[in-house]
């Protein structure tokens, strides 16, 4: 007992509360499948220790694997639960960063340092931004993480080369952990100027150590080595298996992200600032937040000169690559948003600093008498938690996905409604990842072919359906000078009779059709054959079958691009098919596709209500 009391009274409480509160809310907000994104691709990865897209996230995967033989919760939810646990410890990382900047700084209250800590730590979990990325698998959290295990690390080396006492052990550690982060995302690079910095801004005379600076350099490349999971596993076949590069040219062209080129727009002002506006402390953590963070930077800068600078190298690296180089059209811009979280990390330690001095300058002017006890260690709390508290109250409502299965139920419906055999041929990625999940992992509705349009133009995707493709003339035409449309149709004449042929809304509405005619099948269409003077009525028993979780009204609050595109899909689906049944004096059966589309989108009524003119639906 006096062992486990002297246990308790040498944890730091405040440490534990900066994993643990975070944590606790990102349980309760967690969403309890897949969802959409890159969401039932990377659990597909996951469970089955593949290769997700380019670059592949060998490290995110490997950490989440583990998580997946927990039992309770399906697969997906256990890799959100992963997720969850890497950013309460990116919380905890700003508390380390922040209580050790502070060690050795005069305070009237003695816990006034580890409150601020904390403060900041659950300021920064309760960012819009990192609880997004916490209730679904993302791997940016645990990105976050090792950027601030890096940057304690440096901060530790830093205090023992000026006590005379160096540790280059903490140097080649950070190396390997920086190696190591770019298995979970490649924008650690644009931290590795700002470590350097650290290192260098003490003595630059240390950049002529060659056997120091080797070392370093083998112990980045020992973390780096996460990346040979990809062409091991790709030798293995794995379920998901982007890219199959288990050749070093196809490796190189997994790694580089080849796959996917873009076209950058060109730039005006306005688009400058939109994607400058991608970076936003303000809208993070409120104003109060970023005057907090400038407040810390300018009292700090004297003592903390060199990780003030490192800040501004960072943000100046971010900025330069993810808005210079990358140029994101303004329709990508959201996407871009999540490379900043590691940033917003670092900002987070700056308002920690920054809410230490304002909370020990107001306690400086308290009479000597009262500068200790319950009263102002309560009120200090209360003060160094109103942050905290103000942004969770804030962004709980739109971030709580507890009851999103939008992403589970889209899929699910689709399986479920299609017949034996069909090939069903998807174009967006939320479309298509939903359905990889539930087919791979959950095991649903095997005997189906789900083919991702996008993907028709690279060989190695064909490789993964020899039934469909080891005859087909795709084998030997030039796919790498061909349009996607053309690809799908050829793949659609190839197989038109063979077996059911289907596409879902995206591609219905991403190419024409000419050729064939679409049936519709809820939120699916099936193809056939033109034939002069026939035509093929909706298909009614898809609807019957949906299953419409969170659809109506305000049922669900967290609405994010893709899900609002599905409700979206549904809704006009219904709309569709109530059109259709109009025109082909089905009348009741129209109308009360009318009524489902407007109760699913509500902004569909003025749509609606033209097509019950235009087909005399209102002489019911």
């Amino acid at each position: 007992m006096n062992s486990f009391s002297a246990l308790l009274k040498r944890i730091d409480l405040a440490a534990a509360l900066s994993f643990l509160l975070p944590l606790l809310v990102y349980l309760l907000t967690l969403a309890p499948s897949v969802t959409f994104f890159d969401s039932g691709e990377f659990v597909t990865a996951i469970a089955s220790l593949g290769s997700a897209h380019s670059p592949g996230y060998p490290l995110f995967i490997s950490y989440a694997k583990p998580f997946t033989w927990l039992p309770f919760g399906n697969v997906a939810f256990r890799v959100n639960f992963a997720t969850a646990i890497s950013a309460a410890a990116a919380c905890y990382g700003v508390y380390l960063l922040v209580n050790h900047l502070l060690e050795g700084e005069e305070s009237p209250a003695p816990l006034l340092r580890k409150g601020a800590a904390l403060g900041g730590a659950l300021a920064f979990g309760f960012t819009p931004r990192l609880w997004l990325q916490s209730n679904h698998d993302k791997p940016y959290p645990l990105v976050a993480f090792i950027v601030a295990l890096v940057f304690y690390l440096l901060f530790l080396w830093r205090e023992r080369y000026r006590e005379g006492d160096e540790r280059p052990g903490y140097v080649y550690l950070g190396a390997f952990l920086c190696g190591l982060a770019f298995g979970a995302h490649q924008t650690i690079i644009l931290f590795l100027p700002a470590y350097a910095w650290l290192l260098l801004s003490l003595n630059w005379r240390l950049v002529t150590r060659i056997k120091e600076m080797l070392l370093m350099l083998f112990f980045g490349l020992l973390g780096f080595s996460v990346y040979l999971h990809i062409p091991i596993r790709a030798s293995q076949k794995p379920l998901l298996n982007w890219g199959d590069a288990s050749t070093l040219s196809q490796f190189l062209w997994h790694f580089l992200r080849r796959g996917y080129p873009v076209e950058k727009p060109p730039r005006d002002l306005a688009l400058l600032w939109d994607q400058i506006n991608a970076y936003s402390v303000p809208h993070e953590f409120t104003w109060l937040g970023m005057a907090l963070m400038l407040m810390g930077m300018a009292l700090f800068f004297r003592r903390r000169r060199d990780e003030v600078v490192a800040y501004g190298i960072g943000l100046l690296f971010f900025l330069l690559i993810i808005v210079g180089y990358f140029n994101t059209p303004s329709e990508m811009i959201f996407l871009t948003e999540e490379f900043f979280t590691p940033l917003y990390l670092y900002s987070a330690v700056f308002m920690g600093l920054g809410l230490f001095a304002l909370l020990r300058g107001g306690c400086s002017r308290l009479p000597a008498g009262i500068r200790s006890g319950a009263p102002l260690y309560t009120g200090l709390l209360l003060l160094c938690l109103a942050l905290p508290a103000t942004l969770c109250a804030r962004n709980y409502y739109e971030n709580d996905q507890h009851e999103n299965f939008i992403a589970f139920d889209y899929a699910s419906n689709t399986l479920r409604t299609l017949p034996q055999g069909t090939a069903l041929f998807t174009w967006g990625d939320s479309g298509a990842f939903p359905l990889w999940y539930l087919q791979g992992v959950e095991r649903m509705r095997e005997d189906l072919a789900l083919l991702h349009t996008p993907h028709l133009v690279f060989p190695w995707y064909l490789d993964g359906f020899p039934e469909l493709f080891a005859r087909s003339v795709l084998r030997t035409a030039p796919l790498e000078t061909m349009n996607p449309d053309n690809v799908l149709l050829v793949a659609i004449s190839e197989q038109m009779g063979k077996r059911p042929i289907f596409v879902d809304f995206s591609t219905r509405y991403s190419v024409t059709f000419s050729e064939f005619i679409l049936q519709q099948w809820g939120i699916c269409y099936r193809l056939e054959p033109q034939r002069k003077g026939v035509t093929y009525p909706p298909e009614l028993s898809g609807w019957r079958n949906y299953t419409l979780r969170g659809l109506y009204g305000d049922e669900m609050p967290f609405r994010d691009l893709d899900t609002g595109k599905a409700i979206l899909i549904y809704g006009n689906s219904a709309l569709e098919e109530g059109e259709q049944l109009l025109r082909l004096g089905m009348i009741s059966q129209g109308m009360e596709a009318l009524g489902r589309a407007v109760l699913i989108a509500p902004e569909l009524t003025s749509a609606a209500q033209r097509v019950q003119l235009q087909t005399g639906g209102r002489r019911q």
